[in-house]
């Protein structure tokens, strides 16, 4: 896009004003603050936004844009075994090498940018017992339950698998960490994870996942 400066004032000063404001809007540096009194009357203006974000306008507004971080892959790749019924553990996950503004510290999966994150979670339960086995899972932020959170499943069958899953969103500030945690009715339940090959040539299948994106601040 052309940045060439308007011509000279020529004493038509309504057409000179307005060349002279499209240009500034063209030219507008991407690092520039954005203030109380910017406008987005145009689409595209590029501002840096004083809470660490750039905006850019459009339809009259400025809207964040997303930058890399705050996303991952986690994943549990063996069984997890219960050890008491009616006991919620901790799940600890493994990290994928896609992490990124997401630290590990055994169960507790901390963010280093506050933000409204989407959560994918699933989790391969299996019953080694004929009669009922109860699963639930649900999160918690530094140590308090999400509400609406739990997801709540039973296999009936002995040797039977089902993944089961949620995507929930969260409101998370700086250096807040996430756990997921599941309990059983039954010791006879776990969460299986299933070696490549199995059948025919398919990969590995993890215990459980966890799926982390940053939507926006």
């Amino acid at each position: 896009m052309s940045r060439e400066l308007p011509p000279p004032y020529s004493g038509d000063t309504p057409i000179w004003a307005e060349d002279l404001n499209d240009y500034l809007g063209r030219a507008r540096s991407t690092l520039g603050y954005l203030n109380d009194d910017d406008r987005a009357a145009t689409d595209g203006i590029i501002l840096w936004d004083s809470t660490g974000y750039p905006v850019v306008s459009k339809g009259g507004e400025f809207r964040q844009i997303v930058l890399e971080g705050g996303e991952g892959t986690l994943s549990i790749n063996s069984d997890f075994e219960f050890e008491s019924a009616n006991t919620g553990y901790p799940l600890t996950y493994t990290a994928g090498s896609d992490l990124h503004g997401i630290t590990l510290n055994g169960s507790q999966i901390e963010f280093e940018e506050a933000g409204h994150y989407l959560l994918s979670f699933t989790a391969q339960i299996y019953s080694e017992s004929a009669a009922t086995v109860d699963f639930v899972f649900w999160a918690k932020i530094n140590g308090t339950n999400v509400p609406n959170s739990t997801i709540h499943s039973t296999l009936h069958q002995n040797e039977s698998a089902l993944v089961i899953g949620r995507t929930i969103s969260l409101t998370v500030g700086r250096d807040d960490y996430l756990q997921a945690f599941a309990a059983v009715k039954n010791t006879q339940g776990r969460l299986k994870a299933f070696p490549e090959n199995f059948i025919s040539t398919e990969p590995a299948a993890p215990a459980s996942t966890l799926s982390i994106t940053r939507l926006h601040q």
